[in-house]
């Protein structure tokens, strides 16, 4: 069977963990997700500079062990986020040179939505905090998937 990524794509709120555990069980899969990692190592979940000091080693050691399970022929889930075009791609562009399929599946909702989501979160003391203005500024940096960039992966959808 051949190896298969699925990129989960989208901004904090717009149930990325629901969908990444819901294919996990249908599809057998590796689900990885950085904030759950970051979790794990943070004494403090509301230490916002900590976090973001942490993120991008976090997502590092992820993707070298998405490459070695790929490899190996696994289904991998990574729940990254996934902001901009040019991250997506690159992800894309590994897997394929490693023959493995490509997923992107993009999970889309209002900011309003957005919002009261992350607001619920906040108050579970195992979850990291994200502050209204850190939510708008994603809002403003993130870069959603095109039905055009959709036509790169081996299958893209578009949930809301």
């Amino acid at each position: 069977m051949k190896s298969t990524l699925i990129l989960i794509c989208g901004l904090p709120g717009a149930g990325k963990t629901t969908l990444a555990k819901k294919l996990t069980k249908e599809r057998s899969a590796v689900r990885l997700c950085a904030d759950d990692w970051v979790i794990g190592v943070l004494k403090d979940q509301k230490n916002i500079a900590e976090r973001d000091r942490l993120r991008d080693p976090v997502e590092q050691l992820l993707w070298r062990l998405v490459q070695e399970l790929l490899k190996l022929g696994n289904t991998v889930i990574l729940e990254n986020g996934f902001w901009s075009k040019e991250e997506r791609t690159r992800y894309l562009k590994t897997a394929k040179e490693l023959g493995a399929r490509v997923e992107l599946h993009y999970v889309s909702a209002l900011f309003e939505t957005l919002w009261q989501r992350v607001e619920k979160r906040n108050s579970d003391p195992n979850e990291l905090v994200m502050t209204k203005k850190e939510l708008e500024d994603a809002w403003q940096v993130f870069q959603p998937p095109t039905e055009v960039e959709g036509q790169s992966y081996d299958y893209f959808v578009t949930t809301t």
